[in-house]
């Protein structure tokens, strides 16, 4: 009788199920509109910053590249609510949207949409990592390894390295490779990108010169690339985040606890898309990118979780390591004082 009354409290639904239900159903005018402002902004952009070099305002072009990069994050927000089925009810105008999408940043849909529905699945689980996420190391497993391979993490895990070189090496390089799990479908789906990017920037090539090509598309691509890995970094790397081995692993805990609330100024909000309030996202998905802020105030259960600003985001910057005993993300610097506290007792 009691494992009986066990298996059914196990199989009843969370109470946050009922709670999001209601922001679950993508509202086509919105996302239309959103897709629509958001596409014009970014080709407006794009164009006048190359109509600032062409007349020789170069200081106009370099700060013109900030907004542009923003749009672009704010193209790939949608594209990545494209890929959770979210932004539009049919799942062929998803596919097909996101698809498109994917031309302009530099990320074959099909193939990165799986993989980030693995980083979905096993967020903050430490026995089904280095899928879709930040690598990280616990302090046990970062001691057992030898000193080139901590010299590799260490490099990893440097800013300049995570947010300048890695971006690049993911989104110009990395994407253009199939992983070695990929199916026939992203196979294809990578290589006919890469076709229609290569068209692309032919074209513009032909009609402005690779020099102002060169200056204007790779650095907007290179800065929006290092945008979007900062936003992903601080979501789920933070001191007082969440891991937890697989029977130990909750995902209701995971997605409140594991994924942070960035609150952001209004205009880095729109520009980013909402996504700082990942904690709603990952607890739901399937909540469109522009009701994740409504559900989020609207229900005071989902408040009460750890908020990160823009100076205290800052502070995340060198956390590179799980320590599983204190439950907290730590630095190096603090593995070291620790290791020179013990030693000194």
């Amino acid at each position: 009788m009691n494992t009986n009354t066990n298996n059914r409290s196990n199989r009843r639904k969370p109470d946050w199920v009922d709670l999001v239900a209601p922001y679950r159903q993508p509202d086509t005018k919105k996302s239309l509109w959103q897709l629509g402002n958001t596409f014009t902004l970014l080709i407006l952009s794009w164009a006048a910053m190359y109509w600032s070099l062409a007349a020789g305002f170069w200081w106009i072009t370099l700060i013109l590249a900030v907004p542009t990069a923003g749009f672009l994050v704010r193209l790939f927000i949608i594209q990545h609510d494209c890929g959770h089925g979210s932004f539009f009810k049919s799942r062929k105008a998803n596919d097909y949207l996101g698809v498109v999408i994917s031309i302009f940043t530099l990320t074959p849909y099909h193939h990165w949409r799986r993989r980030h529905a693995i980083h979905h699945a096993t967020s903050s689980n430490l026995d089904e990592r280095f899928i879709g996420d930040v690598p990280t190391w616990t302090v046990d497993e970062y001691l057992e390894k030898d000193n080139w391979d901590r010299l590799k993490y260490r490099i990893f895990r440097y800013p300049v390295f995570l947010f300048i070189i890695v971006p690049f090496a993911v989104f110009f390089i990395g994407h253009r490779f199939p992983s070695s799990a990929a199916t026939k479908k992203e196979r294809k789906g990578i290589f006919w990108t890469n076709i229609a990017i290569a068209v692309l920037w032919a074209v513009l090539i032909s009609l402005v010169g690779w020099q102002a090509f060169l200056l204007v598309n790779i650095s907007v691509l290179w800065l929006a690339a290092s945008f979007g890995t900062w936003l992903f970094f601080v979501q789920h790397q933070f001191e007082d985040t969440y891991w937890e081995h697989q029977e130990e692993w909750e995902y209701t805990l995971a997605a409140l606890r594991g994924s942070s609330y960035y609150k952001l100024p209004k205009v880095l909000q729109w520009f980013t898309g909402n996504i700082g309030f990942h904690h709603i996202h990952h607890l739901s998905p399937r909540i469109p990118n522009y009701l994740l802020e409504k559900c989020h105030n609207e229900n005071p259960i989902f408040q009460n979780i750890l908020t990160m600003t823009l100076r205290t985001s800052l502070e995340t910057t060198f956390l590179s390591l799980w320590d599983k005993n204190q439950k907290k993300l730590i630095s190096f610097r603090q593995l070291r004082m620790q290791q020179q506290a013990k030693a000194s007792v």
